[in-house]
């Protein structure tokens, strides 16, 4: 049935992509997502509907994959399209390489940038400075959601103790 539906559907979007990977049929999909039937199941994943964001966030906690509601923000909704960029989940150690190389970065111009803002304006020959080092914290403000969307993975899919990671979060 799974093997089925992958056929007839033109390009395997992500909600068909996890579906099968969960190897659940649209009938056993829509059991597991309670207020989706099968037939809108079908419709979302042939892009002959557009999803809704509760579908979406359904989706996400049932499929155990909430990588699904960055790739709505990034991709489906007009304003997330503008402001959430799109992330696409490493491993843990390129993650945490990625952070690390901009954080360097990022220290080696924390003078500089200190220079450039001390006075609250940011003057012509400042300007392409100033935008190489927000670049910067661009990339690392992106591995820090990679990081986070990396962890609700491994807690929604029970590699990593849900219990005890939300116990730790809680301490300050």
């Amino acid at each position: 049935m799974v093997k089925q539906d992958v056929k007839k559907s033109k390009k395997k979007n992500v909600y068909l992509q996890r579906r099968t990977e969960l190897n659940l049929s649209r009938e056993k999909a829509s059991e597991l997502l309670e207020s989706i039937p099968p037939e809108r199941i079908e419709r979302i994943e042939n892009e002959k509907v557009n999803i809704h964001p509760d579908e979406v966030l359904i989706m996400a906690e049932k499929y155990k994959m909430p990588s699904l509601c960055n790739n709505y923000c990034a991709n489906d909704c007009p304003i997330g399209q503008q402001y959430v960029p799109e992330i696409k989940i490493n491993n843990l150690s390129q993650i945490v390489i990625e952070m690390v190389v901009g954080l360097n970065k990022v220290q080696a111009n924390r003078d500089r940038l200190m220079e450039i803002t001390v006075d609250g304006k940011i003057t012509d020959d400042e300007l392409e400075e100033f935008v190489s080092i927000q670049k910067e914290l661009k990339k690392i403000s992106i591995a820090i959601d990679t990081l986070k969307l990396w962890t609700e993975e491994m807690v929604m899919s029970g590699k990593i103790n849900m219990k005890k990671y939300n116990e730790l979060m809680e301490k300050e």
